[in-house]
């Protein structure tokens, strides 16, 4: 085991793909000479070349149909997008192009394409650089959806995802760069089509994913001080969504907190309601529950950031609400 941050855990995950495949290479903004603007590339472009290592111009659409082309050529291309508001300069490439390719030629032609981004909020970046518009994403057909809450996730997710023969989109949230752990020296790939129970209880379910994963951890801490036992689910992949995992906790908890850092109005905690009510119904002792951000832009001052986004004190408060 070894003392290792979120960030160097998918370094170590990029390094790991370019050694063992030479149809892997990297490229994205500031990814080569900068080292990443979240420092996760640091040093390989010394290590690695500048063949590997590509820093592309500010074109998102540009470089992601460029990573598209070469993917359904035999290539493995990693394209990182800075942060999640930028993909949305790639959406024609991502929605239009890359997740429909295999649907529209009929199964000729696929596109094995890893998109990394950043996602989230928590370090007063403003509106422009701080939303978790993954659940949007979700939405559509041909994508795959990871969301890697651990250094084993995110050292694991990216081999796998790697493998898989379409377009495999990882959401790296902000708040875990910097967080510190144990790793397994020799980590290798994890599954990236099941959710995993992080922590078990029988009271009640907190349904979460991402960066906001230690907050329902931390809650549920709170709530055992209690006498309330909650089971922390993190989804790990939000496209496809693990339903057998989420039905089998509220068959036992028979009550539900989703806790997602997007906005409440039509977002991924909303589907995860739907199909809630839809298979588990008769299973629930109290209506599905939401901790979701603030209806607005998020904001850059500190204090008014933090008020936008959920807190451990405001899912203990819903735990309560639904056990009460």
């Amino acid at each position: 085991m070894s003392e290792i941050t979120y960030r160097e855990a998918c370094r170590e995950a990029i390094r790991d793909a370019l050694k063992r495949d030479p149809r892997v290479f990297l490229m994205g903004e500031d990814v080569g000479h900068y080292g990443g603007c979240y420092a996760v590339s640091k040093g390989l472009l010394d290590e690695f070349g500048p063949e590997r290592i590509r820093d592309t111009p500010l074109s998102e659409s540009g470089f992601t149909g460029l990573g598209i082309g070469a993917a359904m050529n035999g290539m493995r291309p990693i394209v990182e997008i800075m942060t999640v508001n930028f993909a949305l300069l790639a959406l024609d490439q991502i929605v239009n192009n890359a997740a429909t390719i295999r649907h529209m030629s009929g199964g000729q032609f696929g596109v094995p394409l890893v998109i990394r981004m950043a996602t989230g909020a928590g370090r007063q970046l403003a509106a422009q650089h701080s939303h978790s518009l993954e659940g949007w994403f979700a939405h559509i057909p041909g994508l795959k959806i990871l969301a890697p809450a651990t250094l084993e996730d995110a050292r694991g997710m990216l081999w796998t995802a790697l493998e898989d023969p379409d377009p495999v989109l990882i959401f790296e949230h902000v708040m875990l760069y910097g967080v510190a752990g144990t790793l397994a020296a020799d980590a290798g790939p994890v599954p990236i089509d099941k959710a995993a129970v992080r922590r078990p209880g029988k009271d009640v379910s907190l349904i979460t994913y991402g960066g906001s994963l230690p907050k329902a951890l931390k809650a549920a801490e709170a709530l055992a001080a209690e006498k309330i036992e909650a089971e922390v689910i993190d989804l790990r992949t939000l496209r496809p969504l693990d339903d057998a995992t989420i039905m089998a906790s509220l068959a036992k908890t028979r009550r539900a907190v989703i806790v997602d850092e997007d906005w409440r109005s039509g977002s991924l905690s909303a589907e995860i309601s739907a199909r809630i009510m839809e298979q588990a119904f008769w299973n629930l002792d109290a209506p599905v529950a939401r901790v979701c951000s603030a209806e607005v832009p998020i904001p850059y001052p500190r204090h008014l950031e933090e008020a936008a986004l959920p807190q451990v004190p405001a899912i203990v408060a819903a735990a309560k609400q639904v056990v009460g």
